[in-house]
């Protein structure tokens, strides 16, 4: 049989449309969908992934999402990584992909607790039922006033002795973060701007889960209609699943193989056809945002030769330049506010144009808020001072 082809034009085509940058969404809710999730190890990705996608972008519209409406949630899901996700999607993201890694952060917990301060399983639970009573208490609350409600978080465990590294640390930070990678307690509206990371505290329940087979195939499903076609191998990368796993859930949605102009991919039954190109668009995106970190494989919009210069060394995306579905360059905030990017091909006069337009934009919209990326690549460095 002959497969269907998917060019690296019609690839960047899908990418454009479906990844609302050549035609922007009139909610974060939309936002998320269309993406499966947003990347939210730092905060800022949160709020610059949705601006670039966003008729009218505003920080008080994705706040509102995530505290008011409530309508999306943070989780550790997919590599380990803090996503934010609909929160209908909760118990498919959760099983599929999510607990799992809660599964090993519990596993990690005990032995650091077991080694640092002597608890065991019975005495994690005991802390865990006081921070939960604290939180009903109070409704919400930041970590150092659960400390003070619930001494134990105070105990401190030595880390890297005898190495000049060495630091004694609160059990309080792993304690929290494990019980909120459960879903047993939840992030709420952080402390200080959009940008801090020092999140309050509310009580919760344990995620939701559902079969985890079928969680599984949900979420490739869901990944097939944004990112595809993609190959077994991004799918794989992207959830953090075994090459079991992945092959059994591109099977369970009946994933047709097309070609590739670099070996074959995959996309949902009945997805061959082209996309409808629209106009060429121009986008600034930031680090971490789920568009570049959504395939192992991105020869197809981002020259091999670019990597090294967008890139840090564990593989995190800074913020990126993008023309028409490919990387172009790169972008950066100086000190004063303003917005700068830099080319690294010849995009020709009406990209050039096009991409300025989109800096002097998200100058405007911060306002002076400076946002520095959590993981810094070295062409954002370069451009910053």
């Amino acid at each position: 049989m002959t497969l269907a082809v998917i060019d690296d034009a019609r690839r960047r085509v899908r990418l454009g449309v479906r990844h609302l940058l050549a035609r922007p969404a009139d909610s974060t809710e939309a936002v998320v969908g269309a993406l499966v999730a947003l990347h939210a190890t730092d905060p800022a990705t949160v709020f610059l992934s949705a601006w670039a996608r966003l008729a009218d972008p505003s920080v008080a519209e994705v706040e509102d999402a995530l505290y008011g409406r409530r309508s999306l949630e943070r989780l550790l899901a997919m590599r380990r990584t803090m996503f934010v996700v609909a929160a209908g999607d909760v118990p498919v993201v959760h099983t599929a992909a999510g607990r799992a890694v809660a599964e090993r952060e519990r596993v990690k917990l005990l032995a650091h607790l077991a080694e640092g301060v002597g608890w065991d399983e019975a005495r994690l639970k005991q802390v865990g039922q006081e921070v939960l009573a604290a939180l009903r208490e109070r409704g919400e609350a930041a970590a150092a006033e659960l400390v003070r409600d619930v001494p134990a978080l105070a105990e401190q465990v030595l880390v890297g002795g005898g190495k000049p590294y060495e630091v004694r640390q609160n059990v309080s930070s792993r304690v929290l973060r494990t019980m909120a990678a459960e879903g047993l307690i939840r992030r709420a509206r952080p402390r200080g701007t959009w940008l801090s990371s020092q999140f309050r505290w509310t009580a919760g329940a344990p995620w939701p889960e559902t079969d985890p087979a079928r969680a599984r195939a949900e979420l490739a499903r869901r990944w097939l209609a944004s990112f595809g076609p993609g190959t077994a191998a991004d799918l794989k990368w992207w959830t953090g699943w075994t090459v079991r796993q992945t092959r059994d859930a591109l099977a369970a949605v009946g994933a047709v193989e097309v070609a590739l102009e670099r070996g074959t991919g995959y996309v949902l039954p009945g997805d061959e056809d082209p996309v409808e190109a629209p106009e060429p668009w121009a986008a600034l995106l930031p680090g971490l945002d789920p568009t570049p970190m959504g395939w192992q494989d991105r020869d197809w919009y981002l020259a091999p030769e670019l990597r090294p210069r967008l890139f840090d060394a564990t593989g995190n995306v800074g913020p990126t330049v993008w023309w028409d579905g490919r990387v172009v360059g790169g972008w950066a905030q100086r000190a004063d506010g303003e917005v700068v990017w830099e080319p690294l091909v010849d995009v020709g006069a009406d990209a050039t144009a096009a991409i300025a337009r989109q800096a002097a934009r998200l100058t405007a919209w911060l306002g002076g808020v400076r946002v520095v990326p959590r993981f810094r690549n070295p062409l954002e460095k370069e451009l910053a001072t």
